[in-house]
C-alpha cells in the first residue's frame, strides 16, 4: 500500500505514487550493500522503501515537513541502517558531507529544484562527496538543463550543470504518475560528476556571477555586459577570441568558462 499524506503547496509536494517509475528510478543508481544513499524530500517514503529493499550501508533521509518526518520515522523504525534528518536540505548541502560516493536520489520539490542543484554543484572541494545525482524535475527545467547554444531554452542553468558533471535524460514521468497530480509532465536526469575538468575555478561562484551578468539582457548583445565585468579593456575580448556583437545564447559552454577563469585571474 502506497500512502500519500495531505501536501504543502508551499513546499511544492507532488508525491510520486507509481510503482514501476519508482522501480527504474532506483535501478539507475545501481545500488550495493556497501554504499551510503541520500534521498532528498523522502516525502511520503514511496521511494526510500525501495531503497531500502536494496539494503545499503546507510541511508540518509532529508525531510524538511515535521508531519511527514514523524511518519517516515515510524514508518522505517525497525530498519537500523535508516537515518532521518529534518530540515532544509539547502543548509543541510552547505554544511555537511556524507563521506564518499553517495549516490544520492531526489523527487525535488518544485519551487526549489534548481536552487538545490545548484548548490550541489557550486560545492568547493570537487570532485564531491556524491557519486551520482538521480534526481527528477519538471520537464521544462530539465529541458533547460540539457538545452545546448543557439536553442530557446539554453542559458544560465545549462551553462552552470555542464561545467562540472556529466548529464544523462532517461525518461519522462507522466503527471499521473503523482499525487496531487501536477499540471505538467517530470523528466528523470542523472549527473556524474566530471572528475577532470578542464576549467577550474578556485571560488565556483565566479562563474555564477558572469552568466548572471551576461544572461541578464539575453536578447542584446553582450558587449554592454562585459562592460559590466572587465570595463573598457578591449584586450581582453581579444584573448577569449570573443565577437562582442554575439548574444549570450550564441555563446558556447566552454565561452562562459574561459570568460569565468578570466575574471576571476584578473578579480584576484
Amino acid at each position: 500500500m502506497i500512502f500519500v499524506t495531505n501536501p504543502k503547496k508551499s513546499l511544492g509536494q507532488n508525491f510520486l505514487v507509481d510503482k514501476n517509475i519508482i522501480k527504474k528510478i532506483i535501478e539507475i543508481g545501481n545500488v550495493e550493500k556497501d554504499q551510503t544513499v541520500l534521498e532528498i524530500g523522502s516525502g511520503s517514503g514511496n521511494l526510500t522503501q525501495h531503497i531500502i529493499d536494496k539494503k545499503p550501508k546507510k541511508i540518509i533521509a532529508i525531510e524538511k515537513d515535521k508531519k511527514l518526518s514523524f511518519f517516515l520515522k515510524k514508518l522505517f523504525i525497525n530498519n537500523k541502517n535508516f537515518n532521518l534528518i529534518n530540515n532544509d536540505v539547502l543548509e543541510i548541502i552547505k554544511n555537511k558531507s556524507f563521506g564518499k560516493n553517495v549516490i544520492v536520489f531526489g523527487n525535488l520539490p518544485y519551487n526549489i529544484s534548481t536552487q538545490i542543484l545548484a548548490y550541489l554543484i557550486l560545492l568547493k572541494k570537487w570532485p564531491p562527496w556524491y557519486k551520482i545525482l538521480i534526481l527528477m524535475f519538471q520537464k521544462e527545467v530539465a529541458d533547460r538543463i540539457l538545452a545546448k547554444s543557439n536553442s530557446k531554452d539554453f542559458g544560465r542553468l545549462s551553462v552552470l550543470c555542464n561545467w562540472r558533471l556529466d548529464i544523462k535524460k532517461h525518461f519522462d514521468v507522466s503527471k499521473n504518475s503523482f499525487s496531487p497530480k501536477p499540471k505538467i509532465s517530470s523528466t528523470v536526469l542523472s549527473f556524474t560528476p566530471k572528475k577532470n575538468n578542464l576549467f577550474k575555478l578556485k571560488n565556483p561562484t565566479c562563474l555564477e556571477h558572469i552568466t548572471r551578468i551576461l544572461f541578464s539582457n539575453r536578447r542584446k548583445m553582450i558587449n554592454k555586459n562585459f562592460k559590466k565585468l572587465f570595463g573598457n579593456n578591449s584586450s581582453i575580448a581579444a584573448e577569449l577570441n570573443l565577437d562582442l556583437k554575439q548574444r549570450p545564447g550564441e555563446l558556447s559552454n566552454e565561452t562562459f568558462y574561459k570568460i569565468a577563469m578570466l575574471y576571476e585571474r584578473l578579480s584576484g
